[in-house]
Parts: C-alpha cells; sequence; structure tokens
C-alpha cells in the first residue's frame, strides 16, 4: 500500500510539474497583440554608451521603433525597425544610420529578422529576441555577425518609465 500511494504520488507531482512547463512555454499566435507588451519607452546601456529604443502599439499592422545610442554625449547610430503581420507571420525589419542620417543598408535593403516563435513573455525571431522581465522591463539579445565570421549574442536590459 505504501509502494502505491508513493508511487501515485509521484505521478501527480510529475504530472502537475508538466502542466506547469507546458502552461509558461505555451506558444501564442503571431498577432500583434500578442506582443504588445514591448511598446513603450525603453532606456537601457551597452557597447559603453546609452540606449533609447521606442516602439508604438499595434496599428495598422505593425509596430514601428527608433533607436539611438549615445556615446560621451554624442549619437554613434540611429535604427528605425518595424514588425509587421506578413502571411500570417510576423517579421521584424530595421535599417541603420549614421548620427548624421547617412544609411548603412542601400536604399532597398534592410535587415529581416523572421519570426520563430511567441510565448507570454518571449518574442522570438532568427538573429533577435525580446524577453519581458517584468511590466516595466525587459531584454533584448541580438546576435552580431563578427569580422571572423562567429556569431556574439548582445544583451541589452531596458527599462521604461
Amino acid at each position: 500500500m505504501k509502494t502505491f500511494i508513493s508511487t501515485l504520488l509521484l505521478t501527480i507531482t510529475l504530472f502537475i510539474n508538466l502542466q506547469c512547463k507546458a502552461q509558461t512555454e505555451k506558444s501564442l499566435d503571431p498577432k500583434l497583440e500578442n506582443i504588445a507588451w514591448i511598446s513603450g519607452n525603453w532606456k537601457g546601456e551597452a557597447f559603453g554608451g546609452k540606449t533609447e529604443e521606442n516602439w508604438s502599439e499595434p496599428s495598422g499592422g505593425s509596430m514601428m521603433a527608433t533607436f539611438k545610442l549615445i556615446n560621451k554625449g554624442k549619437i554613434t547610430f540611429y535604427e528605425i525597425e518595424i514588425i509587421r503581420e506578413v502571411e500570417n507571420t510576423l517579421i521584424l525589419q530595421l535599417k541603420h544610420f549614421n548620427y548624421d542620417l547617412k544609411g548603412w543598408e542601400t536604399k532597398d535593403e534592410t535587415v529581416d529578422f523572421p519570426l520563430k516563435e511567441i510565448t507570454p513573455t518571449k518574442v522570438i525571431f532568427e538573429g533577435m529576441s525580446f524577453e519581458k522581465v517584468g511590466e516595466n522591463e525587459m531584454n533584448i539579445y541580438v546576435d552580431l555577425h563578427q569580422k571572423d565570421g562567429s556569431i556574439e549574442t548582445t544583451k541589452f536590459n531596458y527599462t521604461k518609465n
């Protein structure tokens, strides 16, 4: 009888753990309303300077953002970013600009990050991901290609007002 009860308790415990894990890793549909938590004015530090990223609320099938990096009181570079709904999925696209708005990419070229997965606290694109830490904190992880061909992931920790 003791063995039966022990086995039953172990089985129930494993089942509850699996259910909790499944609930926290639940994938969401690729819809902008599922990632609206990204919107807001976010500030942080990276690359030896201060960063600011401003994301709009979803509207018109997209979200839009601006990014800037400030080092020693001067702009190092800007980005314009969008996340848009395309063929039942999402794509993040961006363009880089020098401090004087001269573009890094050609006129018709964008840096594209196709969507991989959305959960209640993560938006994972190929090469960039967003992680909701709390209502006023998020991390963004960006894969940066190095000259030697390797990839280094840089973490941006942001808070919003």
